[in-house]
């Protein structure tokens, strides 16, 4: 599956990524708001689930070398982290819906 995938099966906004980003593997998820804990424990290649919409986002997003963040429960990003994710080309998502919801939907399409 890809992010594009994900974004056509879950019906999320895109608020930033090019194709390229877009074409990335997704290969699992993480829902979580502590970045300390995010970081130590989110997969490569997964999902990330979240309410958190600072700048510290993208920092956290660039360690883990996650596919995409989707930020949850409707939450716009502050303009910082929207800047740097267009900059650094992080697929950026958006879902009016809840992690636990989001994650559960992506674990059926995974391991149907």
């Amino acid at each position: 599956m890809t992010v594009q995938d994900l974004i056509k099966s879950l019906d999320l906004t895109v608020l930033s990524g090019d194709e390229e980003a877009l074409s990335r593997p997704v290969t699992g998820g993480y829902c979580g708001d502590l970045l300390s804990w995010v970081m130590g424990r989110a997969p490569q290649d997964g999902a990330w689930f979240t309410i958190m919409s600072n700048l510290n986002v993208a920092a956290v997003a660039a360690l883990t070398d996650i596919s995409c963040v989707v930020l949850t429960e409707g939450v716009s990003p502050d303009p910082a982290l929207l800047e740097r994710a267009r900059k650094e080309n992080l697929a950026l998502l958006q879902s009016p819906e809840g992690a636990f919801l989001l994650a559960g939907k992506l674990y059926a399409m995974l391991h149907g």
